[in-house]
């Protein structure tokens, strides 16, 4: 590894299509499952792209702006350039099968991007050159770092005009701390740009000026002074993780060490998760992608290596142990990703990580932990359908899926993101992988009846596809609310209802859950006496409102009717319509809450009173009352609980009083974050998850929770009263 040989070869990615699953060799120690994480645009799917093309799997280089690259190939990503899904994009090289997994680099779709990790078994971090490390890249690297993910940083467009490495070997150094040391150096050529890559283990030079590689000696002096300084502080560091405590004795004292041992201990570290080997890569040049693909195919661990999730029994909730990355085991598998094609149906991508999958074989369905989002528990039997390798949207037939490998599954009626898939006779259930909370509301309705007719049906795919969304029918605003990661997420979804599905919605203002109550005691007079020649109406009654004591919430009904002025017949038909006018509100088309409703006088007639009579006696009482009774109207007030790095807080803070919110303490969580607790209204947040990404620079994150109802301040009360009268 690390330029000890000259692999890194093409593989021959067409041989024998059940090597894209099963491993070239046949087994998981020849199979690596990568993740590519990096901020959008640090060059992930260009550089996908160019180990495609390098390694036989593509006979043609595409290119993300002409839209013609294996990853990025939904009808939203050629539109947008930038990919939105993940995909994945095996190849063989040197009887290694290696998934690779690009995921997007938007914030927007970090579901998809955890559904990588999970199916990953070590991560490939890229970062540009360029632009160098975002924070929400660092954020990644600790979410890695607590799983104990393996990973290594590639960074990418060496070859720019404004490419830095050093300096952006530096950041990845402060930012992912120790450990984080390059195995190769660019140099430059005669020409502008990079030619060629220093190999820090074996002192050679990769010469690609001419096209294709080369090697040779470091002859020249300033290469040489830089390759020396780097060489000795990668030796150290490897040395430092290495489990022969006398190797860092024998170093110091002079006696040198030889490389094979050098490779082997860094091969052992990189796989614990405390060792982070750098590359240098130039994509569109092929530079480095030799080098990259040794590592990844030498250095990077196997399935073998990467300890399963935790597991249940499906039936009682049992831990499950001994489980392991044995094809003869027991299934277990887990659904990763879930897209609809127009033609073949709903397809799954899976890893397999016990047992073996094989088409027509019965498995059980297991899927739990997700109801709060619209993903009812379940647990069925279904059968397999057809298995295929997928290189981006080309899906290559299989014969079997064994532990370790990745594949798509066709029409899973069921199974959904997140599903577990094991055998009938042991059914399991995998712990869910962590994702964050969809926190941007968009309210929507159909744009016609024939796509209120189809609706549902698309949108109980969208939910099976995506556990970063949620649905919801507000039962106070009577809004049907997609709940997303934030714009860019929310403008996906609704694209695919109407690309995809055939079905045309339209966003339309969100409606808050206000509601109204009384500030004071008053009397009111329900009067519905109409006589019109034959059967007539008649109904009185006289109310006292009040608000409940202590601002608690709901309605009382007290009947202090004596010596029956109203017929006790018709005392539920007074409260049945003033619980109707309750709902209705009186102020601005709000529920009332909190109010004490006191009948204590009325008048009958012994024909033309009626239960409907006395229903709108108390509607009308009500509104008289009411309208005397100071109202007003209550506003939902949220928990709100934020994480920010240290640097962001002041703004944060700033951010937070301009939105009326009370800050109520600020915590220190680990390193450098503070996290900080708040009461904010609804109101003022409903867009916050796009407002605090851009004042914490994406580095910020919050939970919300409903805690009270308080009242709407005067002048924004008049004016949501003002707003809600008809014209």
């Amino acid at each position: 590894m690390t330029g000890t040989s000259g692999s890194g070869g093409a593989g021959a990615a067409g041989q024998g299509r059940d090597s894209a699953a099963g491993g070239a060799g046949g087994g998981a120690e020849n199979i690596r499952n990568v993740v590519l994480v990096g901020h959008s645009g640090s060059g992930k799917t260009t550089l996908a792209e160019a180990l495609l093309s390098h390694t036989g799997a593509v006979t043609r280089l595409g290119r993300v702006e002409d839209g013609t690259t294996a990853s990025d190939f939904d009808e939203v990503e050629l539109r947008q350039k930038r990919s939105v899904n993940l995909t994945l994009l095996p190849f063989v090289v040197d009887g290694v099968t290696v998934n690779l997994l690009d995921t997007p680099g938007y914030a927007d779709f970090t579901g998809d991007l955890r559904a990588g990790l999970r199916a990953a078994d070590c991560a490939l971090f890229v970062v540009s050159a360029c632009e160098g490390i975002d924070g929400v890249t660092r954020l990644l690297w600790e979410e890695c770092a607590q799983v104990g993910m393996p990973r290594a940083v590639v960074i990418t467009k060496i070859d720019h005009g404004r490419a830095e490495f050093a300096t952006v070997l530096a950041e990845c150094q402060d930012a992912f701390g120790e450990g984080v040391a390059p195995l190769y150096l660019p140099t430059a050529g005669g020409a502008p740009g990079v030619s060629g890559l220093i190999g820090l283990l074996s002192e050679t030079l990769y010469e690609y000026s001419s096209g294709k590689r080369s090697t040779r000696p470091v002859t020249r002096g300033s290469d040489r002074e830089a390759m020396a300084a780097a060489r000795d502080a990668l030796i150290e560091g490897i040395i430092t993780e290495s489990e022969d405590e006398t190797l860092m004795e024998r170093y110091l004292s002079g006696e040198a060490v030889d490389t094979s041992v050098l490779v082997a201990d860094l091969e052992k570290a990189v796989a614990r998760g405390s060792f982070y080997p750098v590359l240098a890569v130039a994509s569109p040049l092929g530079i480095g992608l030799a080098e990259l693909l040794e590592v990844v195919t030498q250095g990077l661990p196997s399935p073998l290596e990467h300890p399963l999730p935790p597991v249940t029994s499906a039936v009682d909730g049992t831990p499950v142990a001994g489980l392991s990355c044995d094809p003869d085991g027991p299934l277990l598998a887990e659904v990763v990703k879930t897209t609809s094609d127009p033609y073949v149906g709903r397809i799954s991508l899976v890893r397999v990580f016990s047992g073996t999958l094989s088409p027509d074989a019965v498995v059980h369905v297991s899927g739990h932990g997700r109801v709060t989002r619209g993903h009812p528990d379940h647990d069925d039997d279904e059968k397999i359908g057809a298995l295929t390798s997928p290189l981006g949207k080309v899906q290559r037939p299989l014969s079997a899926c064994p532990a370790g490998s990745v594949c798509a599954v066709a029409k899973l009626s069921t199974a959904e993101t997140g599903d577990t898939l094991s055998s009938k006779e042991q059914p399991l259930l995998m712990e869910p992988w962590s994702m964050p909370e969809p926190l941007l509301p968009v309210a929507f309705v159909a744009r016609s009846k024939a796509d209120d007719d189809k609706l549902a049906t698309a949108l109980a795919r969208l939910v099976a596809e995506d556990p970063t969304m949620r649905l919801e029918m507000n039962a106070e605003t009577h809004q049907l609310v997609l709940w997303s990661m934030g714009e860019a997420h929310s403008d996906v979804l609704l694209d695919r209802l109407s690309s995809r599905y055939g079905v045309a919605v339209d966003t339309v203002s969100l409606r808050v859950p206000l509601r109204e109550t009384v500030g004071c005691s008053a009397r009111g007079l329900g009067r519905n006496v109409k006589q019109t020649g034959g059967h007539g109406e008649f109904g009185i009654c006289h109310i006292e409102v009040e608000p409940l004591p202590s601002g608690a919430a709901g309605f009382e009904f007290v009947d202090k009717i004596v010596g029956g002025v109203v017929p006790r017949q018709f005392i539920p038909s007074v409260e049945k319509g003033v619980r109707a006018q309750l709902e209705a509100g009186v102020l601005a088309g709000y529920p009332m809450t909190g109010v004490r409703v006191t009948l204590f006088d009325g008048k009958a007639h012994p024909v033309d009173s009626s239960d409907m009579a006395f229903q709108k006696a108390g509607r009308a009482a009500l509104r008289d009352a009411a309208e005397k009774a100071s109202p007003m109207l209550l506003e939902p007030v949220d928990e709100v609980s934020i994480l920010v790095p240290d640097d962001y807080v002041g703004a944060v803070m700033s951010d937070l009083s301009g939105r009326r919110g009370r800050v109520i303490g600020t915590v220190p969580v680990g390193i450098g974050r503070t996290q900080i607790r708040a009461e904010v209204p609804e109101l003022e947040i409903m867009r916050y998850s796009i407002d605090l990404r851009s004042v914490s620079h994406g580095t910020g994150s919050f939970t919300r929770g409903y805690l009270r109802h308080e009242p709407l301040p005067s002048h924004l009360s008049a004016k949501v009263a003002a707003d809600s009268r008809p014209d």
